[in-house]
């Protein structure tokens, strides 16, 4: 099988990434880079956040052993001609084109697919939570996303819940490192408390997590309520889970043993630690969900409190595995048709 050709369009830190752990996968081929920054920047920014990756710069072309990709100064998907570059796929991680009249430029302009990295702001072909409901895809699904680091940790906790007790109702708070899209002083804006420091302040925010959840577990609709909490860590955010159970009595070691149990059936995609981390120990973790063992705690005859941890990384790595997933149902699809 052919490598599947990526363009990625954004080269913050999750466009680094992915660019990173896809010159180290033989299933994938890195074309093309979309960014505003120069080409020069670009690979600076590259080889100080992985100092172990080999990686040149030559004229406007990234080089590595896997091969070369095109560097190109573009700020909009209306402008990137994907076509030039036979990409099978693009992946929209620049965080700012989130509506479909942002993405269907990039379908236009020959990708024959979009990833999206975030959440999307309204309905797309599909939000696909690799670990959750990576079942559900479509051959014929073209823009997709891939979700969120946190979207997806929050459903993979109650996936492995649900797929053993039943909920009455859970409530998650994301404790969530500050992002890119927040300010470092005080400026104007999207909204009042958006406006404040990101770097010296914990501000409270709403999450698309809370709808994007229900929308793939049916199971929890109507039983969810979510909340974030923005916080001046730049690595390693946490979720805080508190589960109301239907049965009584579950304790804290058959919770946490159900965990144990699913990290060892999937190890790439979670993990459980039982030693008493923070934020910073995170950094790096190529797992979606790293559950807290120590932060599991009774409250009540039928709640128990859960932590859990993620990071971008965790997060990129599923963004790959859902851009594999459509490239094996196009490859099924063609030999069908052979």
């Amino acid at each position: 099988m052919q490598p599947i050709r990526l363009g990625i369009m954004g080269f913050g830190r999750v466009g680094r990434q992915l660019y990173q752990l896809a010159v180290q996968d033989e299933r994938f081929d890195v074309v093309a880079v979309s960014d505003i920054g120069s080409a020069g920047i670009l690979h600076n920014l590259l080889t100080k956040t992985d100092h172990d990756l080999d990686v040149k710069l030559e004229n406007n072309y990234l080089v590595s052993e896997r091969g070369r990709t095109r560097l190109m100064s573009v700020d909009r998907p209306t402008e990137t001609p994907w076509d030039v570059f036979d990409v099978d796929v693009v992946i929209e991680a620049t965080g700012r084109f989130r509506t479909l009249a942002d993405l269907v430029p990039h379908l236009d302009n020959g990708a024959p697919r979009v990833v999206l990295s975030e959440l999307p702001e309204e309905k797309i072909d599909r939000v696909l939570l690799y670990g959750v409901n990576e079942a559900s895809a479509k051959v014929g699904d073209q823009i997709i996303s891939a979700g969120s680091a946190s979207t997806t940790a929050t459903a993979l906790v109650l996936k492995i819940i649900t797929g053993v007790f039943a909920i009455e109702q859970a409530t998650m708070t994301s404790v969530h490192a500050y992002t890119s899209d927040q300010s470092l002083q005080d400026y104007a804006g999207p909204d009042y408390r958006r406006s404040r420091s990101g770097a010296e302040n914990i501000i409270p925010n709403a999450t698309p997590a809370l709808h994007w959840v229900q929308e793939v577990l049916p199971e929890v609709a109507g039983k969810l309520s979510a909340y974030a909490l923005n916080v001046p860590v730049q690595v390693g955010s946490m979720l805080d889970l508190t589960i109301a159970f239907s049965e009584p009595d579950i304790d804290i070691d058959t919770v946490n043993q159900l965990f144990i149990s699913a990290a060892k059936e999937r190890p790439a995609l979670l993990k459980t630690i039982g030693d008493p981390i923070v934020s910073s120990d995170v950094k790096g973790i190529p797992q979606s969900l790293l559950v807290d063992l120590l932060g599991t705690m009774k409250a009540g005859d039928r709640m128990i409190k859960m932590l859990a941890w993620h990071e971008t990384l965790g997060h990129s790595r599923r963004i790959l595995d859902v851009v594999d997933v459509y490239a094996g149902l196009d490859s099924d699809q063609k030999k069908e048709v052979s």
